[in-house]
């Protein structure tokens, strides 16, 4: 891999600026074509514009900045590697998420992780996941709704590793149940299953701890 496309994937930051715009569909196919014949701005258009879902996905599956900045550097790495397989005809951040979920899942195993070492995805989630609405009236309601977010991340800490991906990419990413599927590489029917048990583990988790 050339040292400059190595020392993009090292530079991944947490945040983006508020301007950083996906490109639309036929524009992105462009950078993919010419990143694939080893065009390093190309790919460093490619990463500006995907690095934000990629760190805000890996902190959510690892839950601290560290892991979280390893998997994404990993996941650009991979990236950049494998590009030249990605079909025009694929889903590309469909194509990116599969990629992101399998290095937080390689990183979770090496590492052995523990669940008091999960520690609150909330810097790196959207504001409104799980329902925490994106602006509070008073500190006091901010700090009950940070510890509610700090509550559910350690809930999720708890879940099997395919009910948290699917979980992250259905109820925060957004996706639809189809798209977490294709993501997965599962059926329907067997995300919803793994979407619901997560659902109820994280409430009656919650619950078992306001008690």
């Amino acid at each position: 891999m050339p040292s400059g496309a190595r020392d993009m994937a090292l530079a991944v930051e947490i945040q983006l600026p508020v301007n950083a715009l996906t490109p639309n569909q036929s524009s992105l196919t462009r950078l993919i074509e010419r990143a694939a014949a080893g065009d390093t701005a190309a790919f460093e258009q490619i990463m500006i514009h995907s690095q934000h879902r990629v760190m805000a996905m890996t902190w959510r599956m690892l839950g601290n900045e560290a892991d979280a900045r390893d998997a994404s550097q990993e996941v650009f790495l991979r990236v950049y590697k494998y590009l030249g397989r990605f079909k025009q005809d694929q889903d590309f951040f469909g194509w990116l998420y599969g990629i992101t979920i399998n290095v937080c899942r390689d990183i979770a195993k090496k590492r052995q992780r523990h669940s008091d070492r999960f520690t609150s995805f909330a810097d790196g989630a959207d504001e409104g996941a799980y329902g925490v609405a994106a602006e509070q009236p008073n500190a006091e309601e901010a700090l009950m709704h940070t510890q509610q977010r700090e509550l559910i991340s350690r809930a999720m800490a708890t879940l099997p590793d395919k009910e948290r991906a699917s979980i992250v990419l259905r109820d925060i990413e957004g996706l639809t149940t189809d798209e977490v599927a294709r993501i997965l590489k599962s059926s329907s029917t067997t995300v919803r299953s793994q979407i619901s048990s997560a659902r109820k583990k994280i409430k009656v988790y919650c619950e078992q701890y306001l008690r």
